[in-house]
């Protein structure tokens, strides 16, 4: 069974810099890809960065490129999400996701599993 644990987040200035890390444990052929999700309430979890542990190249949403960075240790079984230049519109609770393959990494369907979640607030 896959399992994802996130840590990290929390309050900071518009301009900072927040990290996220995801450890995955039980990681198998079926958890390939890991992406970073986020979601405000109401509305639509929205694909912010993903990568597979195979080595494909990381993907962006337009909204992050050049501020955010998605990265992988496979020793520690980990993905880090590294959130520079923060905006308010950030805010959001943030979640990480692995899939089978990163055919359609964009759309949450294809992930089968979840993290618990953390919250990412941005203060104007």
């Amino acid at each position: 069974q896959v399992q994802l644990v996130q840590s990290g987040g929390g309050l900071v200035q518009a301009g900072g810099s927040l990290r996220l890390s995801c450890l995955v444990s039980g990681r198998t052929y079926t958890s390939d890809f890991m992406g970073w999700f986020r979601q405000a309430p109401g509305k639509e979890r929205e694909f912010v960065a993903g990568i597979s542990w195979s080595g494909d190249p990381a993907y962006y949403a337009d909204s992050v490129k050049g501020r955010f960075t998605v990265s992988k240790d496979g020793a520690k079984n980990t993905v880090l999400l590294q959130m520079n230049s923060l905006k308010a519109d950030d805010t959001d609770a943030y979640y990480c996701a692995a899939a089978r393959e990163g055919r359609f990494y964009y759309r949450s369907w294809v992930y089968e599993y979840w993290g618990q979640g953390t919250q990412v607030t941005v203060s104007s």
